[in-house]
C-alpha cells in the first residue's frame, strides 16, 4: 500500500469516528465533541462568572455555603450560628454578642433552611434568612456584604425546624417547633406528654430595614411541626405547616408516631391573626428572648432583651387554624407558583397527595369537617383533594416547581427525582440520585416566578462518589439540567456540612449590590483609628487598649513594650486599605484566641491575656503583598507589677 493511499484511508477512518462521536448512539447519549455535553454545560471559563448564586445550609456546621452555578465552585462559607476561627466569628469582641441567647453563649448550632427575602413573591436579593434548629433562632444575612447581621431567639420553642419560610412580601418569617414541650416550660413527667405538651408556631415580623421581632405565637397541640410554606396570589395570607406525631407519642416515634393513617397540614390564616391581635384577643405571656444585631456603621454587635410575647389560642380564635388531613408522617409542604396547589409529601406513602386551596376555602365555608382536635376543625380529606400523583417512588420528601407547570419531587428511599405535571398528575420523567436524596432546589422554585434551568439534589449518602477520606465523607450534591423535557445529570460535587435545603438567585441581581470595601470615613467603631498618627497604647489599671493600623506591608505600631503578665490586652486593629480584596490578618503567638481577619476600612478587636514573660511576635495571617512576610511586630511582656513603662513605636528614630 503506497503512502498516498494510506493517508486517504486514515482521513476516511478519522472522519467516520468524528461523525460517530458527534452523532451519538441510539440510546441518545452524546459524544465527547457534542455541544450539549454535560461538561460543557457546567464549564465556566477562567475569568467568566457563574449564572446563579446558590446558598446551601451547612446543617451541623451551623453555617451557610455559597456556590456558583453551574460550575458548582465554592465561593464562600458565611459564619452564622457556629464560631469560625478563620473569620474570628464569635471570637472577636465585635461578634461575640451575636451568639448570645437566654441560655448563654452558644458556640454551635444546626442550620437547616436558607430562605431568600421576597418582593411580590419573587426573591429580591436583599437578605437571606436561616434557622437554628437546636437552640431556636433565626438569622438574617445581608447580601451586600454576605455577612450575618441579625439573630433573633424564638421563645417557647424547642427544635426550630419549620422555619424561616417567608410570606409573599417578607412581611413575616415563620418558625414552628419540631419538639413539643410544656408551655410554659416547667417540670412535667414525660409520660404525661399527651395533652400537656404543646407546640408553638411563631410569626416574626420583618421591618423595612430587615429588623426582626416576634409579632405573635399560636399555641398548638403537642405535635411535631416539620416544615412550612406560605401561600401565593389568592392563598397569600395563609401559611401551611406540616406536622406528624398526631398520636402525641413521647417514645420510639418511628413506631408510635406512625400509627395514624393520616397526619395534618396546619393551615394558618395569619391575616385573621393580625386582626385578633389588633382587637386585643391575645394573652401576653412572660417569655424572655434575645435579639442580637450587628451595626455596620459601628461595626459592633449588641444584644437586646425582651420579656413578653402575644399568644393566640385556636380554641378561642375561630377561623385562625384548620387541619388538612394528609398521608402519615408528612415532611415537606410545598405551594405551587399559582398558589392553588399544596403538595403534601407523606414520607411513608408511595403516592403524592395534592390539595386544592380553592377546595379548602369551600370546605371551610361549608363547614365540611371530619372532626376537631383541641378546638381546631379537621377538614374533610376528599373535599380538599386536588389529585394524586401515582407511579411514583418511595419516601417523598420535597417538591419544587419550574415556570412551565411542572413539579419535581425528591424520593429518599428510592433515591430519585420525579418530574410530574400539575393538574394532570402524570409522571413525565425520573432520574436516579446518588444517594438517598433529601431536599432539592430549583432557582426560584418555591416562588411565584421560578427561573428554573437547573435542579440541585442534596443527597444524604455519598459512598463511592468521591475519593475516600476515612470514615467521614462529605455530603454529595448533584446538579441537573431541567431545561428540556428530560432531566440530565451534569455534575457531582461535595458540600460543606450537611445541606438540608438551598436557595438560588440570578447572579446579576446581587453583583451590582455587592460591597467591595468599607468606607474608612464612615467607620464609627468606638476604637477605630484612621491614620497611623492616631495609633496609641492606653493603660487603665490592668486593662490595656492597643490601637493598631494595618496597611501593605506593616503594622503601626509594630514594637510595643510595657505589657505585663496578667493584663487584659485589647488589640483594636483598623485596616486602612481602601481597595477591593485587600484584607489583613492579625495573629498573636499563644493568644488562646482566633486570628482577626479585617476587611478594608474595618476595625476588629482581639482580647489577649499574656501568661508568660518574654517577647511575643505578632504578624499578618492573610497574604497581602510581596512583603507579606515582613508584616510583623513584637510585644514585650514584663513581670506582673514590674512597672515597665508603656512604649510603642514604628520605624527607627534618626
Amino acid at each position: 500500500m503506497n503512502s498516498k493511499l494510506l493517508r486517504n484511508l486514515i482521513v476516511v477512518i478519522l472522519s467516520v469516528l468524528l461523525i460517530t462521536s458527534c452523532g451519538g448512539n441510539k440510546n441518545g447519549s452524546k459524544g465527547p465533541l457534542s455541544t450539549g455535553g454535560a461538561a460543557q454545560k457546567v464549564y465556566v471559563a477562567p475569568g467568566d462568572l457563574d449564572e446563579f448564586y446558590a446558598f446551601l445550609s451547612g446543617g451541623f456546621s451551623g453555617q451557610v455555603s455559597v456556590y456558583g452555578l453551574p460550575s458548582c465552585r465554592l465561593l464562600k462559607v458565611i459564619p452564622v450560628f457556629s464560631v469560625d476561627a478563620e473569620k474570628a466569628w464569635g471570637f472577636n469582641e465585635e461578634t461575640k454578642p451575636m451568639l448570645e441567647t437566654t441560655l448563654g453563649f452558644q458556640p454551635w448550632d444546626d442550620a437547616h433552611h436558607p430562605e431568600l427575602s421576597q418582593t411580590n413573591g419573587v426573591p429580591d436579593g436583599r437578605w437571606l434568612f436561616i434557622n437554628a434548629n437546636n437552640t431556636p433562632r433565626i438569622a438574617r444575612l445581608d447580601l451586600t456584604t454576605f455577612e450575618t447581621v441579625e439573630i433573633i431567639e424564638i421563645p417557647n420553642s424547642a427544635g426550630n425546624h419549620s422555619s424561616p419560610f417567608t410570606t409573599e412580601n417578607t412581611k413575616y418569617v415563620v418558625a414552628g417547633t419540631r419538639f413539643s414541650v410544656p408551655f410554659p416550660q416547667q417540670d412535667v413527667a414525660i409520660d404525661d406528654y399527651a395533652g400537656n405538651y404543646k407546640g408553638v408556631l411563631s410569626f416574626i415580623k420583618v421591618g423595612e430595614d430587615g429588623r426582626m421581632d416576634i409579632a405573635f405565637q399560636i399555641l398548638m397541640p403537642g405535635y411535631d411541626y416539620d416544615l412550612a410554606h406560605s401561600g401565593k396570589n389568592a392563598s397569600d395570607g395563609w401559611t401551611f405547616f406540616s406536622c406528624y406525631n398526631t398520636e402525641e407519642s413521647n417514645t420510639l416515634l418511628e413506631v408510635n408516631a406512625s400509627k395514624n393513617d393520616k397526619d395534618f397540614i396546619a393551615a394558618v390564616n395569619w391575616k385573621v391573626a393580625e386582626q385578633l391581635i389588633a382587637d386585643g384577643k391575645y394573652e401576653e405571656m412572660n417569655s424572655p428572648y434575645i435579639r442580637n444585631y450587628y451595626d455596620e456603621k459601628t461595626q459592633m454587635a449588641s444584644t437586646e432583651k425582651f420579656n413578653k410575647v402575644k399568644v393566640l389560642k385556636p380554641k378561642d380564635c375561630p377561623g385562625l387554624v384548620y387541619f388538612l388531613p394528609i398521608p402519615k408522617s408528612p415532611h415537606g409542604v410545598d405551594v405551587d407558583p399559582t398558589g392553588e396547589y399544596i403538595v403534601g409529601n407523606g414520607k411513608l406513602s408511595s403516592e403524592l397527595t395534592v390539595l386544592s386551596f380553592t377546595k379548602m376555602l369551600a370546605a371551610i365555608k361549608n363547614e365540611n369537617f371530619e372532626d376537631e382536635k383541641y378546638g381546631i376543625p379537621i377538614l374533610n380529606f376528599d373535599a380538599t383533594l386536588a389529585g394524586v400523583v401515582k407511579s411514583t417512588g418511595l419516601g417523598p420528601l420535597h417538591t419544587e416547581f419550574d415556570a412551565d407547570g411542572n413539579a419535581y419531587t425528591s424520593f429518599f428511599i428510592t433515591s430519585e427525582v420525579i418530574k410530574w405535571k400539575l393538574g394532570t398528575w402524570e409522571v413525565l420523567d425520573r432520574v436516579p440520585c446518588y444517594y438517598s436524596i433529601g431536599h432539592l432546589m430549583i432557582p426560584g422554585g418555591d416562588s411565584k416566578k421560578p427561573w428554573g434551568k437547573y435542579l440541585l439534589a442534596l443527597n444524604k449518602i455519598t459512598k463511592d462518589r468521591y475519593l475516600p477520606t476515612g470514615p467521614e465523607l462529605n455530603q454529595s450534591a448533584q446538579l441537573f439540567d431541567i431545561s428540556g423535557d428530560k432531566m440530565e445529570l451534569l455534575q457531582d460535587f461535595p458540600t460543606v456540612g450537611e445541606p438540608h435545603y438551598a436557595q438560588a438567585i440570578p447572579a446579576d441581581i446581587l453583583i451590582g449590590k455587592s460591597k467591595q470595601y468599607y468606607q474608612l470615613a464612615d467607620n464609627k467603631h468606638p476604637h477605630a483609628v484612621k491614620s497611623e498618627e492616631e495609633t496609641k497604647v492606653v493603660r487603665q489599671g490592668n486593662v490595656v487598649h492597643v490601637y493598631l493600623t494595618t496597611i501593605r506591608s506593616h503594622f503601626a505600631p509594630d514594637n510595643i513594650e510595657g505589657i505585663m503578665v496578667g493584663d487584659e490586652v485589647y488589640f483594636h486593629v483598623t485596616n486602612l486599605e481602601q481597595d477591593f480584596d485587600v484584607p489583613h490578618g492579625f495573629a498573636v503567638m499563644g493568644s488562646q484566641n482566633s486570628e482577626l481577619l479585617i476587611m478594608p476600612g474595618q476595625t476588629e478587636t482581639m482580647l489577649w491575656k499574656p501568661q508568660k514573660v518574654g517577647v511575643i511576635p505578632f504578624y499578618c495571617s492573610d497574604f497581602c503583598s510581596a512583603l507579606h512576610q515582613e508584616m510583623q511586630g513584637y510585644i514585650r511582656v514584663s513581670p506582673k507589677n514590674s512597672g515597665t513603662a508603656l512604649k510603642w513605636s514604628i520605624g527607627t528614630k534618626d
